[in-house]
């Protein structure tokens, strides 16, 4: 059966579930459609000619290559379709995005024929996505003569490709579509189970929200055609959760504008809100798509007669309403005055924040791409042509305040600065350009990555970058059909890029699972990086990381650079003593209690966390910065010790040597240049020349908090509140409680002890526990399951070098096996122990999930409804976050202990000590 035959049979498949035509990327099909397009007799040729024109996909896949070519024989009369003349098919060039294009496009533009010429770089002046080899071949023909090169850089150095643009419009009309009450994760826009349907755009479309929220939005649109339908979350904060490209791809595609008619199901420029704005992270993204996303403010504290907030009884602050963003509002952003106004023209608030210069040229020019080469593309053509560029595009914010010291971000951000005023010191609300020194990509948005790299014409990883990786951890619990089909594919595009994979697709190497955030905090080997990763828990313990959508991925890795405004930070210092008996996971949890009590607000939100943890290794310190995404801040930073770090330095490298060890490394040898970055800070560190990071004595931050270790009494447990009277108020992360709430009276129905959020110490404190209950009761007797998946291999090898894992057998009634991996998720649990394969497992929430209905006792840090557990008819499923030991004698008992069986249960454990650094301490660490 031939490529085309096969498509057919596909698109028969798709009409059965609803769907269009599945865009195409290969190359060789549409090989077939131009022999049956060229075929005049070809039963075919009509759906061969729209499925060349209208379905095939742009940038560096095959296909594009294919149909550049023969656009390029249409347009030098070596070939001929009627559909298609010379000036369609330099319109269909047009838009196709780089890469292949672009080289036809100069091939003619730099050719003998002068009408073809001039015509081909018209097209050209309007393209950005140049790389090194177009640009060195234009600068080439520039220094030959070639007057149609000069024409072009002149073209660039004036950035015509940007200023000839329209500009936005003055007033836009929008009508809201209330998304939820409350948060909104972006798990609702985009859920986790359908993780493996993302590259597919209109499939994946129809997984957001619900049907039923799909039809509302187009009958809105059909009431007000003359409006753009706007996402809210009402009385919380729109995109928390994750990055999620594809939650703002499929917001774009039921309220945003298509980007191209000959590129299907690819829309832009969406339109969110939310009554507390947007999670810092979600805001990138709908910026890369050109969007908006406005913090409307539209319910605030009511205040009593003093000006103090009225609480109601749970001592919460009571919230009034401002002005209704109820369904099918009509409201108005001007983009002149940087006001939302009502339909009767009354104003309501202000957006400023939502239409700075920079986000407005994002707009303009149809996202952050466009934007970030087109500054590339115009700096280097007035290089080439020895002029200087003029001042197209807005200046940089650059924000120096004489005498005052730097924070921590403020350090790393003015280390790694490119292109900002030279021996200027910068600080927060500067805009900057960095350099990226670490990307990762997971696995459930690499493909959306591969094809933003595809689209942007990148064929290979920026030689600036230190180190990159590729996980396969979201889909490592189980190797069903759709990662069988997903993920070779995407390891062979990421492997040739350059990037290191968890998989080998040559096979030479077992194929590693472990959790990304721990593989990435490894390779972070200086502790002045700046990380990029394409998840919102990429946040590491040395260096500063933020966590991004998968084109800031596919950014980071095809420029090896960033552009972000330099965030405020606020300090978190401890005091006091850490009884022997709580985990370090009740220390993060309290942070967040202890800080709500004392500010009221959410001082953390949008901002870095710089967390003084002193002498605790980045094992353990990471389960305080994982914990930061749920804080809805935009970053944290862990200030060391210096011998802590160089401690943790020495395991990263061993970790590294490991993956050498295995066969990982590149022909780059990117894994020792790592090692040799390492060992180069290590002795910097020592000799004094560049200590450990530190603030200024003098930095100033938003807000400074101490967190006080003598109120940490019991242990603390996130609850989602799924039963709260107020909607607004289930689902989120701020409700903090002491076991003692629940009186040793909630069922739990299953225990996971697993993701980023745990380290080995972690597996030794359930090793520890199964012998001391052992040794109190004579047996272990679950009553509810427990399921075990350690972050990463490196711990399971060393459990079983040290015995530990043996005491986890002994107790398993079901044991991962790497050579006959799950192909099917598991929905049923016995009251067991399960060790899963290292990676995500169940708080990615997209392979094996909860019974429905189940209260899960998790140290993941997904509490989202329908993520780890689906509601059931009965009941509502509830995933509530505690530390392991917390997660293992709850599944023992079947419910959640009482504080005198806790203390019982934890007995002469080595749980993770902590205390505030003074001065240098010694080194505490359990690995």
């Amino acid at each position: 059966m031939g490529l085309y035959a096969e498509y057919l049979n596909e698109i028969e498949t798709r009409k059965s579930q609803g769907l269009n035509p599945k865009p195409i990327d290969d190359g060789a099909l549409v090989k077939e459609l131009i022999a049956q397009i060229m075929d005049q007799g070809n039963e075919h040729r009509k759906d061969s000619l729209h499925f060349f024109i209208y379905n095939t996909l742009p940038g560096t896949t095959s296909a594009a290559g294919v149909k550049a070519m023969f656009l390029k024989d249409i347009i030098l009369g070596t070939a001929a379709v009627e559909e298609i003349t010379p000036d369609f098919a330099f319109e269909l060039l047009s838009h196709m995005k780089g890469g292949p294009s672009v080289e036809v496009l100069l091939d003619l533009a730099l050719g003998d024929d002068a009408a073809i010429a001039a015509q081909a770089a018209d097209v050209l002046k309007s393209q950005v996505f140049l790389y090194e080899a177009d640009t060195d071949r234009l600068a080439a023909a520039y220094q030959a003569g070639n007057a149609v090169a000069k024409e072009l850089l002149e073209s660039y150095a004036k950035a015509e490709f940007f200023t000839k643009l329209p500009d936005i419009e003055e007033e836009i009309k929008v009508v809201t579509y209330i998304a939820a009450e409350g948060d909104v994760s972006t798990d609702l826009l985009s859920p986790g189970n359908q993780a493996h349907s993302r590259s597919d755009r209109e499939l994946h479309g129809k997984c957001m929200i619900s049907e039923k929220a799909q039809a509302d939005i187009q009958a809105l649109q059909k009431q007000h055609p003359d409006a753009r339908v706007m996402l809210v979350a009402e009385k919380g904060t729109m995109g928390v959760g994750s990055s999620r490209m594809s939650g703002v791809n499929n917001v774009a595609l039921w309220t945003g504008k298509q980007a191209s008619p000959y590129v299907p199901f690819v829309n832009f420029a969406p339109i969110v809100g939310g009554t507390n704005g947007i999670s810092p992270i979600f805001l990138t993204t709908v910026g890369v798509t050109g969007g908006i996303g406005l913090d409307l403010k539209n319910w605030v504290k009511k205040l009593d007669a003093d000006g103090k907030p009225v609480l109601d009884a749970n001592g919460d602050p009571v919230l009034e309403q401002v002005y209704s963003v109820d369904n099918g509002t009509v409201l108005t952003i001007n983009t002149k005055t940087k006001k939302l106004y009502s339909e009767t023209g009354e104003e309501l608030v202000d957006i400023s924040s939502a239409l700075t210069d920079p986000k407005v040229e994002f707009i303009k020019a149809g996202g952050s791409y466009a934007v970030v080469f087109g500054k590339k593309l115009q700096t280097f053509a007035a290089e080439t042509l020895g002029v200087e560029a003029p001042a197209v595009y807005a200046t940089s914010k650059e924000v120096s305040h004489e005498g005052q010291g730097l924070t921590a971000v403020e350090k790393i951000f003015n280390r790694n600065a490119v292109g900002s005023t030279p021996g200027k010191v910068l600080h927060a609300g500067s805009d900057v350009r960095v350099k990226v020194n670490i990307v990762g990509s997971q696995d459930t948005t690499g493909l959306m990555t591969s094809q933003e790299l595809e689209a942007m014409a990148a064929t290979v990883i920026s030689p600036t970058v230190d180190g990159a990786y590729q996980s396969g951890c979201h889909t490592a619990s189980v190797w069903d059909k759709k990662a069988q089909a997903n993920i070779p594919k995407l390891m062979s595009f990421m492997n040739k890029f350059g990037l290191i994979t968890a998989r080998d697709p040559k096979g030479v190497y077992a194929p590693m699972t472990d959790v990304i955030h721990k593989v990435l905090n490894d390779i972070t080997v200086d502790d002045w990086s700046v990380i990029i990763g394409g998840d919102s828990h990429t946040r590491m313990s040395k260096g500063v990381a933020f966590g991004a959508d998968s084109g800031t991925v596919a950014l980071a890795l095809a420029t090896g650079e960033a552009t972000m405004p330099i965030p405020e930070s606020v300090k978190v210092t401890f005091k006091g003593t850490l009884k022997n008996h709580m985990d370090f996971r009740d220390v993060v949890h309290a942070t967040q209690a202890q800080m709500l009590k004392q500010f009221g607000d959410n001082v953390f939100q949008g901002r870095v966390i710089e967390v003084h943890i002193g002498t605790l290794l980045a094992d353990q310190a990471f389960t305080f910065t994982d914990w930061t995404a749920e804080m809805k801040a935009k970053a944290s930073i862990c200030i060391s010790e210096d011998e802590t770090l160089i401690q943790s330095l020495e395991i990263a490298k061993s970790r590294i040597q490991i993956m050498i060890d295995k066969g990982m490394d590149n022909a780059a040898q990117t894994l020792q240049g790592l090692i040799d970055i390492a060992n180069k800070r290590i002795a910097e560190i020592k000799s004094g020349e560049r200590p450990a990071l530190r603030p200024d004595d003098n930095a100033k931050y938003f807000a400074e908090f101490v967190v006080d270790l003598d109120q940490i009494v019991e242990p603390m447990i996130a609850d989602p509140d799924v039963n709260n009277a107020d909607v607004s108020k289930r689902y989120t992360h701020d409700t903090i409680r002491p076991v003692s709430f629940y009186g040793g009276e909630k069922k739990v129905d299953l225990g996971f002890v697993g993701s980023c959020m745990v380290h080995k110490g972690d597996m030794k404190i359930v090793a520890q526990m199964l012998k001391n209950i052992e040794k109190q009761n004579g047996t272990v007797e679950f009553k509810a399951p427990l399921v075990i998946a350690p972050p990463t291999y490196n711990i399971v090898d060393e459990l079983k070098a040290e015995g530990d894992w043996e005491v986890l057998q002994k107790y398993a009634g079901f044991e991962f096996n790497d050579d006959a991996p799950k192909n099917t998720a598991r929905t049923k649990y016995d009251n067991t122990l399960y060790l899963e394969r290292p990676g995500c497992n169940l708080c990615m929430g997209n392979q094996e999930k909860a019974e429905k209905g189940d209260t899960v006792m998790a140290t993941s840090t997904r509490l989202f409804q329908g993520r780890v557990v689906e509601d059931s008819d009965e009941k509502k499923g509830e995933s509530l976050l505690a530390s392991t030991p917390v997660v293992v004698l709850s599944t023992i008992l079947g419910r959640t202990p009482k504080i005198e069986e806790y203390e019982a249960a934890v007995e002469g454990i080595n749980l993770t000590h902590f205390a505030p650094p003074l001065g240098k301490p010694p080194v505490t660490h359990q690995l």
